[in-house]
């Protein structure tokens, strides 16, 4: 056992010895592949910049020449003046210029509902009948009475005459006429009341009784809600109580009528501010004539503060550098045009427009599309056609 262990190892020394004669061999190849590796590398490295910078050297001198790559196409158009508008946002709740629950002045039966939900009904127009049997014929006796009443008065005036009736009795005879004539009209009343009719022009809400059913006095019978105008109540910030005045422009819009939007105007402020809010509520009025509208209706609004000139580019000209913003202005004549950046202050944003307090002036033209293949001191060509925006050259 011991003779084989001492083979084993002696077999193992020579493999050992071999790989340390032939490891700076390895090394070397190494070395060599490395370096070339390096070289191939930086001679690609310096093949492209030596390309770019030709091809930087080429770019300005191609737009006068027509040789080499032609400068990018881009829209422009002038910087003007547009009416931009100080708004601030606030949410609100439609209501109903005038709404009330219709409810029967007596108790009864239903014999007749003579309106459909949702429907259009004038002033006076009858909703609901109770039954009346009972009160007609209480309105015929009072009517009966008041008529013997009114007889028994006139015998007794032309007796009084030939001085066969007293005056006390005549007296007695007035007293009884006022007083049939009081209750023929209560009797009146209540028939009347039998009978439920619209307070006014309005769009009436759900049956809320059926056919046939016992109503009490006060139960509700339907809602009566006049929509030709509705009222937006909404709250804003005690900050702009100062600023916010009756008559002042609104626009409102609700998620389901998307795309479109109802003006109206301020109605009524709150002389009180809520102290736990720091808010004070408002009211505006929106025509409504369509009745598309209903009460109760989310809305979400934009109060127009101030309107007033100012300079203004397109959205889309905008450039945002970090917190620089800029745009490219085209200048030159002909076939000569460059773009140059401009540092510019904005402002208000509305309607797909930025107003420009500082870096641009009227009239200059702007780059609003093609911004990205733009280049400071670089030259362009307006695009032709393609429906795209063009200035004046």
């Amino acid at each position: 056992m011991a003779r084989e262990s001492g083979s084993q190892r002696a077999a193992v020394i020579p493999t050992g010895g071999q790989l340390r004669n032939d490891c700076p061999v390895s090394l070397l190849k190494q070395f060599a592949i490395i370096a070339l590796l390096v070289a191939l590398a930086g001679g690609g490295y310096w093949g492209w910049q030596h390309l770019e910078a030709r091809a930087a050297s080429a770019e300005p001198s191609s737009g006068g020449s027509g040789r080499g790559r032609q400068p990018p196409r881009v829209d422009t158009t002038p910087a003007a003046m547009r009416a931009v508008e100080s708004v601030v946002e606030a949410v609100g709740t439609t209501r109903a210029r005038r709404a009330v629950e219709i409810t029967p002045l007596a108790p009864g039966r239903v014999v007749e509902i003579t309106f459909q939900p949702g429907a259009s009904v004038a002033a006076g127009d009858v909703l609901l009948r109770l039954d009346d049997d009972i009160q007609r014929a209480d309105l015929l006796e009072a009517q009966a009475r008041l008529t013997e009443a009114r007889s028994a008065l006139t015998r007794a005036q032309s007796l009084r005459r030939s001085r066969a009736v007293s005056d006390d009795s005549v007296e007695k005879l007035v007293a009884a006429l006022a007083t049939a004539e009081a209750s023929s009209q209560r009797a009146a009343r209540r028939l009347r009341d039998r009978t439920v009719t619209a307070p006014f022009a309005g769009i009436v809400g759900l049956t809320r009784v059926e056919l046939g059913a016992r109503v009490e006095e006060g139960d509700t019978v339907t809602t009566l809600d006049d929509l030709s105008v509705v009222e937006i109540e909404f709250s804003l910030p005690e900050v702009l109580f100062g600023r916010i005045g009756t008559g002042q422009r609104i626009l409102a819009d609700a998620a389901a009528f998307p795309g479109r939007a109802f003006e109206g105007r301020i109605e009524s402020i709150d002389s009180r501010i809520d102290p736990l809010s720091r808010a004070f509520k408002a009211r505006a009025v929106v025509a409504n004539p369509d009745l598309t509208l209903p009460a109760g209706m989310f809305m979400h609004l934009s109060v127009v503060l101030e309107t007033r000139q100012a300079l203004t580019v397109p959205e889309e000209a905008i450039v945002v550098d970090a917190s620089q913003a800029y745009v490219f202005v085209v200048t030159g004549n002909g076939d000569e045009l460059r773009a140059r950046r401009r540092d510019v202050t904005v402002g208000q944003r509305s309607f797909g427009h930025v107003e420009i307090r500082a870096g641009v002036e009227p009239g200059e033209d702007v780059v609003v599309r093609g911004v990205q293949r733009v280049r400071d001191g670089a030259p362009v060509r307006r695009a032709e056609g393609g429906g795209g925006r063009s200035a004046s050259g």
